[in-house]
């Protein structure tokens, strides 16, 4: 059972922590495969950062007032199947330690997918939402999607332990 375990924990840690490296088609001269290769891990970086900045801004200001914070949970979000006072601990933590993590690269892929999480349930909560208000919900969706699917990138912590470990 333990051994069960442990290959579950490291399968899930590698798919998790992935920073996308595989290397890529032969497509390409070498050259551009170089550049594009750093193109992509630039566009992540940045793509992380703006998120994470979104994000970590947000679970500032819901600290900043708890009172109104809980009052906005009890009255405004209207978080499916959780009571609001759980809710708006789940979120506040989910929007400052994960952002955290997808800053850093560290974890990224489960970094991405939780901040998804907490950026449905934001657009889903909210009974009435501007468009503008929305349009930004989506970008980040589609941004967060970018690194489910490619990973941190070679700029991550992710991509630092690959490469300290002997990956590619």
């Amino acid at each position: 059972m333990t051994r069960i375990w442990k290959t579950w924990a490291c399968g899930a840690w590698r798919c998790f922590s992935d920073p996308g490296l595989a290397p890529q088609p032969a497509r390409l001269p070498a050259p551009l495969r170089a550049m594009a290769a750093q193109a992509q891990s630039l566009g992540l970086l940045l793509a992380r950062l703006y998120v994470a900045r979104v994000f970590w801004l947000s679970g500032l200001t819901k600290l900043r007032d708890w009172s109104v914070t809980l009052a906005l949970f009890e009255d405004e979000y209207h978080v499916p199947l959780l009571p609001p006072e759980l809710a708006a601990w789940l979120g506040t933590a989910g929007e400052l330690g994960l952002s955290v993590l997808l800053a850093l690269g560290l974890c990224g892929r489960f970094a991405a997918a939780g901040l998804s999480v907490v950026n449905l349930v934001a657009v889903l909560s909210l009974a009435e939402i501007a468009p503008a208000a929305l349009l930004g919900h989506q970008l980040w969706g589609v941004l967060l999607i970018a690194v489910l699917l490619w990973g941190a990138g070679r700029w991550s912590v992710d991509g630092w332990i690959v490469s300290r470990a002997g990956g590619s």
